[in-house]
């Protein structure tokens, strides 16, 4: 199922549109971290201005995510309240949007996904505070390996390659 706009068809007050479209518009991988888990909703008023459709309204899906410090699975909604969109109409021919609206709301997702940040079901991260460096203090082994000539040990690993 697409969300196809025919130019032709917009009256001059605009056209409204909405419904959802299925989680298969996604087209992610299976081993893609992200996964749609409702349907993309839409609310959208269409308007044609002479050779561009103008699209405004708004847009909401859920996806599943994994966290990036506890690697837990946890949900998050992401909405586009004020989403909006300008198409180039060629040929008067019907204008698939349902393209768009898929990378637009994939773009929306958060690059660095943490559970705490999670709006279906909030909850605190268990691994909060686990990595910082007030609670973990470095070892001396790394404190040691700060110490050494860096530069001499890839001197002898250069030497040991051309023996």
């Amino acid at each position: 199922m697409n969300l196809k706009i025919d130019p032709r068809g917009i009256p001059s007050e605009g056209l409204h549109v909405e419904g959802q479209l299925p989680v298969t518009i996604f087209a992610l991988s299976e081993d893609d971290p992200a996964r749609p888990v409702s349907p993309l909703q839409y609310q959208l008023t269409v308007l044609r201005d002479e050779n561009d459709i103008i699209v405004h309204g708004h847009l909401a899906a859920t996806f599943e995510l994994t966290c990036g410090r506890c690697a837990d699975r946890f949900q998050t909604r992401v909405e586009l309240q004020t989403y909006g969109l300008d198409v180039e109409i060629e040929n008067e021919d019907p204008i698939d949007l349902t393209i768009y609206l898929r990378e637009d709301i994939l773009l929306a997702l958060p690059t660095y996904p943490r559970c705490e940040t999670g709006n279906v079901t909030p909850r605190e991260c268990p691994a909060e505070g686990k990595f910082s460096p007030e609670t973990e203090p470095l070892g001396t082994e790394l404190d040691e390996a700060a110490d050494r000539n860096v530069w001499g040990t890839l001197d002898q690993l250069n030497n040991t390659k051309r023996n």
